[in-house]
């Protein structure tokens, strides 16, 4: 695994969005990519939509696996090497779902076993199809599929145990890792994995199966509707997401992936958004075993598609037409000039083992504000799990040298520092 930062995105075709796959332009895409690689970045994360490429359980279709081939081709061509998502899923509000698994056929996408079946054949002859290409980083098993395993949010779940969970995660891996032995494979859940006390894809799950741990940091989840868009909450979420994530790590130096992090209108302007950028990608970086920084996305969704919600269409790091912004060139910046290892960091502020409390976790909870406090110190903090506190080797192996709970960070009076 490379030593150095990974720096990228989550490619949003510039025509016809993720349903280009319908009416797939190979000049189109290259266009994309070639846009994409005049930033310096070297790597892209690309969404195949399930219902379009396994329609019926039995059928993977030839030619939808082709073009995928082709794409993945294109971006090796322009030095970009490509993650894939299989499970396609949810994105950007439509769920996308094939209608074996709906309605008259309602079966549950996390327990059925011949759902189970149709899907590691999916994730396998994907994975399969791209072994052999080099700029191939591996598969992720999905988008934030962990939204269809509880509501609310979602309106229609497909519920499902955590140990259920587990199964279905270790089986899907296995697929993928059938498919396309020895590359990066992964899964990768919204916040509610750390957030949300009865989500059944838990803490440990996300940072103990697949080969990284991903995290992905919206501030629409109340950080920045609670403080405000400049603030240390707002603009170090996505550090605390990272940091957050190895308290539940077996391995004390595991690689966490920033997979998705994007400036969200109007709660991040766009008058703003290069310093969001500029201030979240510093924040990032400045955390270990940061294996990469995936913006999302690359283009605008055009206006001439209807339904996305208001902040969807502009979230591109490039217009529709293919122009940068100025939040494409901060990031290009950063990804040219960042060459800084991070310090370990050495105070750890102690989170619940119990996934059942992990709300406490959450904007507003008594974890977030004290790690908040503790960073607009200057204290560049991690996190432990309660049950580790006393686990000296496992302390030493992270280089943490100090532990302390939330109640006794106490706010910091104005004028005053921490010694």
């Amino acid at each position: 695994m490379p030593s150095a930062v990974r720096f990228g995105v989550n490619y949003t075709p510039s025509e016809g969005w993720f349903h280009h796959w319908l009416d797939f332009d190979l000049d189109s895409v290259r266009a994309d990519l070639d846009s994409i690689a005049a930033l310096g970045l070297d790597h892209i994360r690309v969404f195949p939509l399930w219902p379009y490429f396994q329609p019926n359980r039995a059928l993977i279709r030839p030619r939808a696996v082709e073009q995928l081939i082709q794409l993945v081709d294109a971006a090796g061509e322009r030095g970009l090497d490509v993650n894939v998502d299989g499970l396609q899923g949810h994105l950007s509000s439509f769920d996308f779902l094939p209608a074996w698994t709906r309605t008259w056929h309602r079966r549950n996408l996390f327990t059925d076993p011949e759902v189970l079946d149709g899907q590691a054949a999916y994730l396998r002859t994907l994975a399969a199809a791209l072994a052999d290409r080099p700029h191939f980083i591996g598969m992720t098993l999905g988008n934030e599929v962990n939204q269809f395993s509880a509501g609310p949010p979602h309106p229609d779940p497909d519920r499902a145990s955590s140990a259920q969970i587990d199964h279905w995660l270790e089986r899907m891996l296995a697929a993928c890792e059938e498919g396309a032995p020895g590359r990066l494979h992964l899964h990768a859940e919204y916040d509610a994995t750390w957030y949300q006390d009865d989500m059944p894809f838990t803490p440990g799950q996300a940072a103990c199966r697949g080969a990284v741990t991903a995290v992905h940091s919206w501030v629409f989840n109340g950080t920045a509707q609670r403080h405000g868009r400049t603030s240390v909450p707002t603009e170090h979420h996505a550090a605390y997401l990272i940091e957050l994530s190895k308290a539940w790590a077996d391995d004390p130096h595991r690689p966490v992936w920033l997979q998705e992090v994007g400036a969200p209108a109007p709660l991040i302007p766009p008058e703003h958004a290069a310093a969001f950028t500029e201030a979240t990608v510093a924040a990032a970086l400045d955390c270990p075993d940061l294996w990469g920084i995936t913006w999302w996305c690359s283009h605008d969704v055009s206006r001439d598609l209807a339904d996305f919600p208001e902040l969807e269409y502009g979230l591109g790091l490039l217009t529709n037409d293919r122009r940068p912004k100025d939040s494409a060139r901060t990031l290009a910046r950063a990804a040219r000039e960042h060459h800084h290892t991070p310090a370990p960091r050495t105070t750890a502020l102690i989170v619940p083992t119990d996934p059942a409390v992990r709300s406490l976790c959450a904007p507003g909870g008594p974890v977030f504000e004290a790690f908040f406090r503790l960073t607009a110190d200057g204290a560049r903090p991690t996190t432990v799990l309660d049950a580790r506190v006393d686990d000296k080797e496992h302390l030493a192996a992270r280089g943490i040298t100090e532990v302390v709970s939330p109640d006794q960070v106490l706010p910091i009076p104005q004028g005053e520092t921490r010694s």
